[in-house]
């Protein structure tokens, strides 16, 4: 049996609109709902058998250099969808993501 690296549990970040919308919620001061949203949030695209445990501490030893750390970890598992080609039922691959918050004034980038 063979350890999983950071790498094979966390496979990418997943940068959509709402993702985005997510990550700057942060800096957000004109609406007062939102205005208590401080903790930054990051959208990631993990192995389906990963649980917050193993996401959080991956996410920690990727971003070691950075001092990163994570204070909770919510995942969402999107099953796989029916799609037809040519007539022929098939599917697109299912996915599992997770949202990590992390603690106030961590980051990922920095804005340049």
């Amino acid at each position: 049996m063979h350890k999983k690296t950071p790498y094979d549990i966390i496979k990418s970040r997943y940068v959509t609109e709402k993702s985005r919308i997510l990550e700057d919620l942060k800096d957000n001061t004109s609406n007062l709902s939102v205005s208590r949203c401080v903790l930054p949030k990051y959208v990631f695209l993990v192995e389906k058998k990963a649980n917050k445990r193993e996401i959080a501490q991956a996410i920690e030893q990727i971003y070691a250099e950075k001092n990163i750390k994570v204070k909770s970890v919510n995942t969402i598992s999107i099953k796989p969808k029916k799609k037809r080609v040519r007539g022929r039922l098939g599917f697109k691959p299912g996915f599992k993501k997770a949202v990590v918050t992390l603690d106030k004034d961590d980051l990922l980038e920095t804005s340049a």
